[in-house]
């Protein structure tokens, strides 16, 4: 039986024992076969003759009468009936009456005051059920203030640097704290002072919070982990309140690390809220400056810290002194895309076709969040197919999982549908492969996934975090080879090229306001963007120019899609014999990639 059970059990004796000790005391004296009178009449019953016998207990009296009644009454506290019963002349001539006095025992006096005091101990009981019920269920209700701050296990710690790859210039500026923590006099030494915060700042998934644990499982000392929004509440003043219990923790736990995961939850402007007031979350972001400016010398307390949006972040929360450092984590490159792939298939059954070089070039942009699902989906894959082992095959359909969702088997399309949907994705890799400055084709699928009725992926030939002039029209002139087949092969367009036509406009108008490559308007931005704070997200966008400068920008902007769409249809013109035998291929097998798609494009005729 469940302590739970036992609680219900409990509470419902206690209401039976209750409702049954106010039913005696209350309802006791019918049952009793006595009548109650007062005690005068009692005093003239035995002046009468006609009382045998008188028993006294404490202040209850029961008579006898002479015919074998008996009557109950009441005296005055105190008092003697003896001495009543002797001024009244009983015993000395008038009649006589046998007087008994019996002792109160301490089973019945306890019972007594059972019976008194036991609806107050059962309400206080119910009462006290209450309140822990209810501190049970909206998790700690007495304890607002407290911090909800987990304290991880030092003895064994679950990561160390050896399990965070693709980050080696974030390993190598945290470690500078991992040593800081171990041996501080090193630094005391040269009058160096204690690093205070250290920022961990880059897109979601590349490994900031993984970082963190990582530092403290190097360093051997206690890990506090919380949330930013953990601290904020709807009561006033307990996000402040956490603030000052975590630190307390901290400091008694010295030397040691707070993770402060998503700290944009409560670090953002102060001022930015809605009419500009000082809301709760601004007193626990004054609460956090004031605990880590409270930090003395030799308090061996750092505060790692990790958000993905370090621009809306309160300036006082920046400066030195309270986060000393910041580090700045990037999608992997190739090289840590292979080193992510074989720690995250570390102890897992690997076929030997697997090659990890080959899946990381495919996953250009992945972060390590997404590898890590990526890996787990090939062993999901494995496991639905009966196999002891994770192939490639596995792996390389994981890809596509990730990117674009899951396959839609049971999709029932149209011939026509099928073969459209065929020439538009051979559009997009005839027209990337002719081009010298696009990223090659690398697989081609009209398999449909998630909101997608086929897709074409592109494996650079080199990463490079520089994108010329050339390499975005050519991204362009790519994104409209769907559009242009459709329209050359079936004389009409279809809604599937929809997203390729923002992808394009997108960058087309990135070319002109933010990136300056426009001959006509001049290496120049424009327009500004505005944020509030208080939303995160960008809004509006404020026009530094003019109007005749917005028609500038609308003439340039369409100047280079209407480049790229004929770019791409003197392509697909000049090559109709490829586009067809790609999209034959397709209809037929659904799939192409690598090699084998490169080997087509190659050998195809350029016309029919």
């Amino acid at each position: 039986m469940n302590p739970r059970s036992m609680r219900s059990i409990f509470i419902y004796l206690l209401i039976v024992v209750a409702v049954v000790a106010i039913f005696f005391t209350v309802f006791s004296e019918p049952f009793s076969g006595s009548t109650e009178v007062p005690i005068s009449k009692v005093i003239t019953m035995a002046t009468e003759g006609r009382l045998k016998s008188i028993e006294v207990q404490g202040d209850t009296l029961e008579a006898f009468t002479i015919d074998d009644k008996r009557i109950t009454s009441r005296k005055e506290m105190g008092s003697s009936i003896i001495e009543q019963l002797e001024v009244a002349g009983v015993n000395k001539g008038s009649g006589y009456v046998d007087v008994s006095v019996k002792g109160n025992g301490g089973f019945g006096n306890l019972v007594g005051i059972l019976l008194n005091f036991l609806p107050i101990i059962f309400f206080g009981a119910v009462l006290l059920f209450m309140m822990r019920q209810a501190q049970g269920s909206s998790s700690q209700t007495f304890s607002f203030g407290k911090s909800k701050a987990r304290l991880f296990n030092t003895d064994s710690p679950e990561v160390s640097f050896a399990d965070v790859q693709g980050v080696d210039e974030a390993k190598e500026e945290l470690q500078e704290v991992v040593e800081f923590l171990k041996t501080p006099e090193r630094f005391l030494a040269l009058g160096a002072k204690i690093p205070k915060g250290v920022l961990l700042m880059g897109p979601p998934g590349v490994g900031k919070t993984l970082l963190a644990r990582a530092v403290a499982g190097e360093a051997g000392v206690p890990f506090f982990s919380i949330s930013g929004s953990e601290f904020v509440e709807m009561f006033v003043g307990v996000g402040a309140s956490r603030v000052r219990d975590l630190f307390d923790q901290a400091k008694r736990n010295a030397p040691c690390i707070v993770f402060v995961d998503e700290i944009d939850a409560v670090g953002r402007h102060r001022g930015a809220g809605l009419g500009g007031g000082h809301d709760e979350r601004e007193q626990t972001l004054n609460q956090i400056l004031v605990e880590m400016d409270g930090f003395d010398t030799n308090t061996n307390v750092i505060v790692l810290a990790s958000t993905n949006r370090p621009d809306i972040l309160d300036p006082a929360l920046l400066r030195p002194g309270r986060f000393d450092r910041r580090v700045t984590l990037d999608s992997p490159d190739v090289k840590g895309r292979e080193e992510i792939l074989n720690v995250h298939s570390k102890g897992k059954p690997l076929a030997e076709d697997v090659n990890m070089e080959a899946i990381a070039k495919q996953t250009a942009g992945f972060s390590g969040a997404d590898l890590m699902n990526l890996v787990n989906e090939g062993a999901i894959l494995a496991a639905r197919r009966n196999k002891n082992t994770i192939t490639y095959e596995e792996l390389a359909e994981s890809i596509d999982r990730v990117i674009a969702g899951p396959e839609k088997k049971n999709k029932v399309i149209s011939a026509r549908e099928k073969e459209m949907v065929a020439y538009h994705e051979a559009g997009h890799a005839l027209v990337a492969h002719l081009l010298p400055h696009a990223d090659p084709p690398y697989k081609v699928t009209i398999v449909a996934r998630g909101q997608t009725g086929g897709h074409t992926r592109f494996m650079p030939e080199e990463e490079t975090s520089l994108v010329t002039k050339n390499q975005l029209e050519a991204r362009m002139a790519a994104a409209m080879g769907g559009r242009v087949a459709e329209e050359l092969m079936f004389y009409e367009v279809t809604t599937g090229a929809g997203n390729d036509l923002e992808q394009a406009t997108n960058i087309a108008r990135a070319m002109i306001t933010r990136l300056g490559m426009s001959k006509k308007l001049g290496p120049r931005t424009f327009g500004k963007r505005e944020e509030l704070v208080f939303l995160g997200r960008e809004i509006s966008e404020q026009a530094d120019y003019s109007d005749s400068i917005a028609e500038s920008i609308d003439e340039e902007v369409h100047g280079l899609l209407d480049g790229a769409y004929v770019t791409a249809t003197k392509l697909i013109k000049g090559n109709t014999g490829k586009l067809t035998e790609l999209a034959k291929h397709l209809i037929e097998h659904e799939t192409i990639e690598g090699d084998d798609l490169s080997n087509l494009l190659e050998r195809a005729p350029a016309a029919v």
